[in-house]
C-alpha cells in the first residue's frame, strides 16, 4: 500500500491551518475576504434553485408515488435495474389490479348475471384508468421528474465541490495575508530578515492567483443556473400537459362507463314499475333506471290518499306529463355534463345550463323530475348541482 507520509502530515497541518482561520474569522478576530457582490447574489440564487427544487422533487413523487413504502421499494428496484443496464419493466398500477380482480370475480358469479356483466363492464374501464395513470407515471417521471434528479445529483454537486474549493482558497488567502501582516510588524521590529517578508509576500500572491481563478470557475457554473431554470421550465409545461392528458382521459372514460351502465340497468329492468303487478312484488323490485314512468312510483292502486301536484288517471301507470311542479320544493340546479334522453320520459341535458328540478313521493332518490321552459322530464341527479 502506497503510504506516503510526508503528505499526510502535509494534509493535515493544511486542515488545521484553515480551520483555525474559520474559527478566528467566526470569533472576530482575524480579517475575512469578502466576495463581490455578483458572486455573492448568483450563491444566494443557487441556494434558492436547490432548495425549491429539491422541494419540488420530493412532493411530485409523494404525487406519483404516494405510498412511501413502494415509493421506496421502486427507487431500490430502479437502481439495481440501472447497475443492470436493463430496462425497468412497467408495474401494474392500482387501477388495473382492481379491474383484473373485478374481471375474475365475474368468472365466479357468472358472466350473464346482472352483477356479473356490470363487474365486467366497470373492471374493464377500471382497467383503461389504470392504463391512462401508467402512461401518466412515465411520462411524468421521463419528462419532470428526471431533469430535476439530474440537476440535483449531477449540476448541483459539481457547484456544491467548486464552492467548496472557494471557500478553501478564500482560507488560504487570508491566511497568507495575515503571515504577511505578521512579518511586517516583525520586520519592523528587527526581528526577521527581509527574506521572510518576501517569502511571505509571494505565498500571497500565489494565492490570491489561485482564489481569483476559482472565484471565477464558480461564477461561470452559478450563471448556469439561468440555463437550468429555462429547461425546468420547459419539463414544468410538459408535466402539466401530460397531467392534463391523464385527466381528460379519465373524465371521458367515467363519463363513458355512467352511460353504459345506465344503458345496462334500461335493459335490465324495463318498465318494472309500468306493469300491473301485485303490490308485494311492485314493492321488493328494483327501480327502474328509463322507463315511460317515473322510477319508484307506487301504482295509482296503492295510494291510499291524493298527493297534491300530481293528477293521477282512473287506471294505468302514472305518466311523466301528469306531474305538476309543486307550490313550494322546487330549486334550481347547474348541470355540470352533457345527458341525452333515453325515452320521451327523460329530459336531455346540456352542461352549465339551469334548470328547475322537484321530486315527488316515492320517487327514486336518484332522480328527479326536471323542467325548462315548456319541456319536462326525469333527469338524473348525479349529472346536477343543486343550488338553491
Amino acid at each position: 500500500m502506497d503510504f506516503n507520509l510526508k503528505k499526510l502530515t502535509s494534509d493535515a497541518g493544511v486542515f488545521f491551518t484553515r480551520a483555525v482561520q474559520f474559527t478566528e474569522e467566526k470569533l472576530g478576530s482575524a480579517e475575512k475576504t469578502e466576495l463581490d457582490a455578483h458572486l455573492e447574489n448568483l450563491i444566494a440564487r443557487a441556494d434558492c434553485t436547490k432548495n425549491w427544487t429539491e422541494k419540488i422533487f420530493r412532493q411530485t413523487e409523494v404525487l406519483l408515488q404516494p405510498n412511501p413504502i413502494d415509493h421506496t421499494g421502486a427507487r431500490i428496484e430502479e437502481f439495481f435495474y440501472e447497475k443492470l443496464d436493463k430496462k425497468i419493466p412497467s408495474r401494474t398500477t392500482n387501477g388495473e389490479l382492481l379491474g383484473q380482480y373485478m374481471l375474475d370475480a365475474a368468472k365466479d358469479f357468472g358472466p350473464g348475471t346482472p352483477y356479473g356483466s356490470t363487474l365486467i363492464t366497470v373492471g374493464e374501464y377500471q382497467s383503461r384508468l389504470g392504463g391512462a395513470e401508467r402512461e401518466f407515471l412515465q411520462t411524468s417521471a421521463i419528462n419532470f421528474l428526471t431533469p430535476l434528479r439530474n440537476f440535483l445529483e449531477g449540476d448541483w454537486r459539481t457547484i456544491s465541490k467548486e464552492r467548496r474549493l472557494l471557500e478553501n482558497r478564500r482560507l488560504d488567502l487570508d491566511i497568507c495575508k495575515a503571515r504577511v501582516k505578521k512579518a511586517k510588524q516583525a520586520e519592523a521590529k528587527a526581528a526577521l530578515w527581509s527574506e521572510e517578508v518576501d517569502k511571505a509576500e509571494q505565498e500571497l500572491r500565489v494565492a490570491q492567483t489561485e482564489f481569483d481563478r476559482q472565484a471565477e470557475v464558480t461564477r461561470l457554473l452559478l450563471e448556469g443556473i439561468s440555463s437550468t431554470h429555462v429547461n425546468h421550465l420547459r419539463c414544468l409545461h410538459e408535466f402539466v400537459e401530460a397531467q392534463a392528458t391523464y385527466y381528460a382521459q379519465c373524465h371521458q372514460y367515467m363519463q363513458e362507463l355512467q352511460k353504459e351502465l345506465s344503458s345496462a340497468n334500461s335493459d335490465t329492468y324495463p318498465n318494472s314499475f309500468a306493469s300491473n303487478a301485485n303490490p308485494s312484488t311492485s314493492a321488493t323490485s328494483p327501480s327502474p333506471v328509463s322507463s315511460a314512468t317515473l322510477p319508484g312510483v307506487s301504482p295509482p292502486c296503492l295510494a291510499s290518499t291524493s298527493t297534491p301536484g300530481i293528477a293521477r288517471e282512473p287506471s294505468g301507470p302514472l305518466k311523466i306529463q301528469d306531474v305538476q311542479q309543486p307550490s313550494t320544493g322546487h330549486r334550481k340546479a347547474k348541470v355540470l355534463y352533457d345527458y341525452d334522453a333515453h325515452d320521451t320520459s327523460e329530459l336531455s341535458l346540456l352542461a352549465d345550463e339551469l334548470i328547475t328540478v322537484y321530486t315527488v313521493p316515492g320517487m327514486d332518490p336518484d332522480w328527479l323530475v326536471g323542467e325548462r321552459g315548456n319541456q319536462k322530464g326525469k333527469v338524473p341527479v348525479t349529472y346536477l348541482e343543486l343550488l338553491s
